[in-house]
């Protein structure tokens, strides 16, 4: 098994359709041991259930924006873990009227409020875990999307905040990777979670990638999984600072023939 012996924590799943989960079961899977974190009591009980499964696992609360809270999460797990091997970040958030209309009324707090939970989160929690990675063979994902790259309607803001998201991992990979840790993302092709269910306009996003993508259908939560263990394993320990497109080959589509294109509505 890849993960064997590794202890890795995971932050960012909300319920079973998250990316999150879909990497944290792969990990389980490949023998990792698993600690899950949760914002506020909403979430806490959904979460504490569908972790239950998974063997050796511990839950933690934690809001991304606040320091104390990560600070408290960083402490708990010197105490339960010792140290670790991995962590996933995968936690996004703007707010939903920043993704309609136009990027130019794009407001001062909806733009640092983004930029605070979907980018500067993953320099937080890097900070605070670092003590316990440093001088291991460790490894660090976070999540991104094509619109961190190219314009992508109705997702504005965000789209902003991952390309900073992006950067910081090439800043992170070349601050880290002298102290053994190394930092990547997945760029996953669009996925039915909480999260993109705030994207109007998202069923026909489906559509399109289903369509003129090279493997002519949308990835699948398993498979981000897989690519998130390979990143998470000794499999990629030549590989640090990189963005790998989990996504059936959208990201190099740049035009679509007549017969490919997506049926209009």
């Amino acid at each position: 098994m890849l993960l064997q012996g590794k202890k890795g924590v995971v932050v960012g799943v909300a319920n079973k359709r998250s990316i999150a989960w879909g990497i944290a079961q792969a990990a389980a899977r490949e023998g990792a041991r698993l600690a899950f974190t949760y914002q506020g009591e909403r979430l806490k009980e959904s979460v504490e259930e569908l972790v239950k499964p998974i063997e050796g696992s511990i839950l933690l609360p934690l809001d991304v924006t606040k320091d104390d809270d990560i600070k408290a999460m960083a402490e708990t797990l010197k105490k339960e873990f010792s140290e670790i091997d991995f962590l996933v970040h995968a936690v996004a958030f703007a707010k939903p009227e920043e993704l309609d209309g136009n990027f130019v009324d794009t407001s001062r707090d909806g733009y640092a409020l983004a930029q605070d939970v979907s980018a500067y989160s993953l320099v937080a929690l890097t900070r605070a875990l670092l003590p316990l990675m440093e001088g291991r063979p460790a490894s660090i994902i976070t999540l991104s999307y094509l619109g961190g790259e190219r314009v992508i309607p109705n997702y504005n803001v965000m789209g902003v905040a991952k390309a900073a998201l992006e950067m910081t991992v090439r800043y992170l990979a070349a601050d880290l990777g002298p102290k053994g840790v190394r930092v990547n993302a997945i760029s996953a092709g669009p996925v039915k979670t909480l999260a993109a269910a705030g994207i109007h306009g998202f069923r026909r996003m489906l559509g399109q990638v289903s369509s003129v993508a090279p493997l002519r259908r949308n990835v699948t939560q398993e498979e981000i999984g897989d690519a998130g263990v390979f990143l998470l394993s000794s499999m990629s320990r030549g590989v640090t600072g990189e963005v790998i497109h989990v996504d059936c080959g959208y990201h190099v589509i740049g035009m679509f023939t007549p017969e490919a294109a997506p049926a209009e509505g």
